[in-house]
């Protein structure tokens, strides 16, 4: 059987080094005579695996002691209503930048538990930039200031933090999760999706600072309490348990290939063959702008709805899928996470090469 390069922007590709071991260990984990899959969340084996998985989280991304580490289930959407429902509890207030359909999801979950404001929007240029904004665009009364720091769908990152001064920053990471160095101490929340960077779908990490915690509405359900799951070591029900392990396997794999810093460097080598090619191309081109490109995401286009279609099916059939752009955006779409390998970009641009010299 040959393995495919999956482009998917989540679920998404996973190292292959992760699914051998994985697959060793289906049967019987580390002698326990039972595979994860079924084994109590309350054993002293799993115990070990969220424990070992946090202790990754916290080596990895440098995070400091006075913040809590949260293995939780219902996607980074849930988070959507959590969020406000937990921390848009003083001033009923926040600040919104829209820099795709995430952001804009979440700013409208927030409508429902307070004043939700939109500071800023790339709408206007179907968000292919990312909106400048200084300290003075936000209300120093928001309870918070919420962005998605890359935008998944139309290929976009914030280049820099917004400046929102004293004001609490909550980001969604899901899709640049451990992809390059970030200082946590700059965020009071940062959460993400497992499916699309750090493990298969069933999984949301969300980081939080502990002066956050304590003051979650009074209709906030008791699932969607941050301070409930903190106090119970995100053990207050069963969480998803196997997706926990492959978590903790996709985590020693990034230690082991320098941490991620060296990640990182991988990343941005990757992204350059890609971009490079497109900025070069003819035929194709990115829908971007320069200075706030993904390295994750990366939409293009060959301005041609057939020949984007044309695109997609043979690069399918030569081993290159999920490669058609989202349904909001069209075109196509190269997610190059952690697992993608250099070669996989390289090939996939020699194949594009190959497809604008026979449709020139």
């Amino acid at each position: 059987m040959s393995r495919v390069y999956n482009f998917s922007a989540g679920p998404s590709m996973l190292p292959e080094a992760v699914l051998k071991k994985a697959a060793a260990e289906m049967l019987d984990y580390e002698g326990s005579g039972q595979s994860v899959m079924e084994m109590s969340h309350r054993s002293k084996t799993f115990d070990k695996i969220i424990k070992d998985a946090e202790q990754l989280f916290r080596e990895l991304m440098n995070i400091p002691e006075n913040y809590k580490v949260l293995f939780l289930q219902g996607g980074a959407s849930t988070q959507f209503a959590a969020i406000p429902m937990n921390f848009m509890n003083k001033n009923k207030k926040a600040d919104f930048i829209i820099t795709g359909q995430w952001a804009k999801k979440a700013y409208q979950e927030a409508q429902k538990y307070g004043a939700a404001r939109a500071v800023a929007s790339s709408a206007d240029k179907t968000f292919s930039y990312i909106p400048k904004t200084t300290a003075a665009d936000f209300d120093q009364d928001a309870d918070y200031v919420y962005i998605c720091m890359n935008n998944t769908i139309y290929g976009t990152k914030f280049p820099e933090l917004p400046d929102v001064g004293n004001i609490p920053l909550i980001a969604d990471i899901s899709s640049m999760f451990l992809s390059e160095p970030m200082d946590v101490s700059k965020f009071a929340v940062v959460y993400g999706g497992a499916q699309k960077n750090i493990a298969p779908a069933g999984l949301t990490v969300v980081i939080i600072r502990e002066d956050m915690l304590g003051n979650a509405m009074d209709i906030t359900p008791t699932m969607l309490n941050y301070q409930t799951m903190a106090d119970n070591d995100s053990l207050y029900n069963t969480p998803p348990c196997y997706t926990i392990y492959i978590c903790k396997l996709v985590l020693e794999w990034i230690k082991e290939q320098g941490g991620i810093e060296a990640v990182y460097q991988t990343n941005l080598k990757k992204a350059a063959i890609l971009y490079d090619y497109l900025d070069s191309s003819a035929m194709f081109s990115s829908t971007v702008a320069k200075e706030d490109r993904s390295l994750m995401n990366v939409p293009f286009v060959t301005g041609n709805d057939e020949l984007d279609a044309k695109f997609v099916k043979e690069a399918t059939a030569a081993g290159f899928v999920n490669l058609k752009g989202h349904r909001t955006v069209g075109g196509m779409r190269a997610s190059i996470y952690n697992a993608m390998p250099v070669e996989g970009v390289e090939k996939l641009v020699e194949f594009m090469k190959n497809f604008e010299k026979e449709n020139a």
